[in-house]
């Protein structure tokens, strides 16, 4: 049998093993990154709801500063009425209020939460978490994914550094037992 294939058997299940490790890992750290991202959105939109049910004004959950979601990570509220009308909001973008995607709204109504990714604008990711009122308003908070995804992007970049290196690393480690096992079989041992 050829010493090239001898190689290639030994080095393929660690070349598989270590692809599986890497994409693991990665999976698991972007999760981590995208699940926490939500965090100060859960407590925003539920203590917004909690104030709206308690008689607090919608103006006075979304606060009287605004928000531009294009350019900054500030979390951002915004309460919209059972017919979906905005109420108020802190939110911005060019110049106007965004509004969610179809069916957030209806989704934090029937299910009293609702948590989901959108793209209002090109270049513009909101993670944002909704919960409805016990009136059928809702709460939305968002924030600019921005600071995640640009950390998960560069997390992505040392992972396939990593997984290129752990290839070659184990395929050299391969030739060296492979060769060093040829030369005592050659020597009669």
């Amino acid at each position: 049998m050829s010493i090239w294939i001898r190689i290639l058997r030994l080095w393929l299940p660690a070349a598989v093993a270590v692809t599986a490790a890497c994409g693991i890992t990665y999976l698991g750290v972007q999760q981590s990154y995208r699940m926490g991202l939500n965090d100060p959105q859960v407590q925003l939109a539920e203590d917004g709801a909690a104030l709206l049910d308690a008689g607090a004004t919608p103006l006075s959950v979304a606060g009287s500063s605004t928000v531009d979601i294009a350019r900054s990570l500030t979390p951002f509220v915004m309460v919209f009425g059972a017919d979906d009308a905005p109420l108020a909001t802190a939110a911005v973008l060019d110049g106007e209020a965004p509004q969610p995607p179809a069916g957030v709204l209806e989704s934090a109504r029937s299910h009293g939460t609702n948590s989901v990714t959108w793209q209002p604008s090109r270049g513009v990711r909101i993670a944002s978490v909704s919960v409805a009122t016990t009136d059928g308003r809702v709460v939305v908070a968002g924030r600019n994914m921005r600071a995640a995804e640009d950390r998960i992007g560069a997390f992505g970049k040392l992972s396939v550094l990593a997984w290129l290196c752990a290839l070659f690393g184990t395929l050299i480690a391969s030739w060296v037992g492979e060769t060093m096992v040829a030369k005592v079989e050659r020597m009669g041992g």
